[in-house]
Parts: C-alpha cells; sequence; structure tokens
C-alpha cells in the first residue's frame, strides 16, 4: 500500500505478465476505492514512485495519468496530484455471474486466466472485506469471453479461508459464483457497485481486440471488479 499514513507498499510482481505500469495504476485504483487513500489525499509522486517500486519515471508518469485520464486523481500545479471524490455508489438489486449474463443473451462463456495467486497479510484487502490483517486471499485475473471473443477484464479477490484449493481450479470455462455456490456453499447477500464510463488504455485494448482510447464500461464492487468493452 501506499507509503502515507504508515501503509505498507503495494504489490508489484515483475514476473507477471501483466505490465508493471498497469499493476501500480489498478493498486492505487483500489486503494482509493477501499478508502484507504480518501478524497484530496496526496498521491505519491512520479519521483517517489520510481524510488519505493525502483521502477522508471515513465512507468510511473503513465500510471499517474491513466488514473487522472479515468478521473481518479487530478494534479494541482505545483503541488501534487490528490485524490479525487468519489464515484457514486449503489446497492445491487439482484447478482448475477458473467456466465448467467452471457447465457442468457444467448452467448457461451468463457476465459483466458491472465493470473492466479494467494495474498497474505495485505491489509488494504483485509480492511475492504472487514477480515483479519493476516488472511489470506486469493486473486483472480481473467478475460473473460463471450462465444470466443474478448467481452470483459475481470479481477476477483475471495476469502480463501472459505475456499480453500480454490486457487488449484482452473477457471477457463467455469463459473466462479457456480463454483462458489455449489462447492463451497457459499451464496452471495449483497453486493456494491460503482460505475463509470473511461477508455481502454494500451493493455487493456489488447486483450480486449478494441483500438487504444475506445470507450468501456468499467465498475467495481466487492468481491469481484471488471472492465467491460461496450
Amino acid at each position: 500500500m501506499v507509503m502515507m499514513k504508515g501503509k505498507g507498499l503495494l504489490r508489484i510482481d515483475k514476473r507477471s505478465p501483466l505490465p508493471i505500469y498497469y499493476q501500480l495504476k489498478e493498486g492505487l485504483r483500489e486503494q482509493i476505492e477501499s478508502g484507504i487513500l480518501k478524497p484530496h489525499d496526496r498521491v505519491p509522486s512520479e519521483r517517489e514512485l520510481e524510488e519505493m517500486y525502483h521502477i522508471s519515471r515513465m512507468t510511473a508518469r503513465r500510471a499517474l495519468s491513466e488514473l487522472e485520464a479515468e478521473g481518479y486523481i487530478y494534479r494541482a500545479r505545483g503541488r501534487g496530484s490528490f485524490v479525487a471524490e468519489p464515484k457514486i455508489r449503489q446497492g445491487l438489486l439482484w447478482l448475477t455471474s458473467f456466465t448467467e449474463d452471457m447465457r442468457d443473451r444467448g452467448m457461451e462463456a468463457g476465459a483466458q486466466v491472465l493470473g492466479m495467486e494467494v495474498i497474505a497479510g495485505d491489509e488494504k484487502l483485509a480492511r475492504r472485506f472487514g477480515a483479519d490483517p493476516t488472511e489470506e486471499f486469493v486473486k483472480i485475473q481473467r478475460l473473460r469471453l463471450a462465444d470466443g471473443e474478448p467481452m470483459a477484464l475481470e479481477t476477483s479477490f475471495l476469502r480463501r479461508r472459505f475456499c480453500e484449493g480454490i486457487e488449484w481450479l482452473d477457471f477457463t470455462n467455469r463459473s466462479l459464483y457456480k463454483t462458489l455456490q455449489e462447492e463451497y456453499g457459499l451464496r452471495f447477500g449483497r453486493a456494491e457497485q460503482t460505475v463509470e464510463a473511461k477508455v481502454a488504455d494500451e493493455f487493456e485494448a489488447k486483450l480486449l481486440g478494441v483500438k487504444p482510447g475506445t470507450p468501456c464500461l468499467p465498475w467495481s464492487g466487492s468481491p469481484i471488479s471488471t472492465m467491460a468493452r461496450r
């Protein structure tokens, strides 16, 4: 997590197929959405990010520029970057999985798994889920497909204590919701979702099969956040 207010550093995996700037951007975005970074808190500068994560200035600049373009931060001349006011949030009236949504549209759902890992001792996730700081989580990142065509980028965070061993399952053609319900006996009772428009960056555009700058519809909720092409 960010260095301010006694927080630790964000988790950056330089061996991951996900670009470093994208990991940094998403990590900061998650901190903003979870309330660790609050409106008008100062965001680390390019130089600070460069020193903390041993990355290039260009990588840090790109992460901050995209957060600004997506409305998560704003810049004040001579002062730095700050967290913007939050997006409107609302409760969901019903919960459906991507697989169910595609089936209702007469399409076959699929996925390309981009990454899956167990995360331990992440204060940011623990706070977001109301869990103990030492608790383990499973992170699943997938490119969602509909009839073989890229449709959405999806990142899921799960409390491992409720679904031990799920990190060993292949979610290429498996519904996460259905797996949690049928194999682990879990039921979703409540969700909160944020929706706003954005444009796809170079990495997201490549995965979704669109041009950089294409309008997309991102939303975030617990335990899943997704960005879908329009």
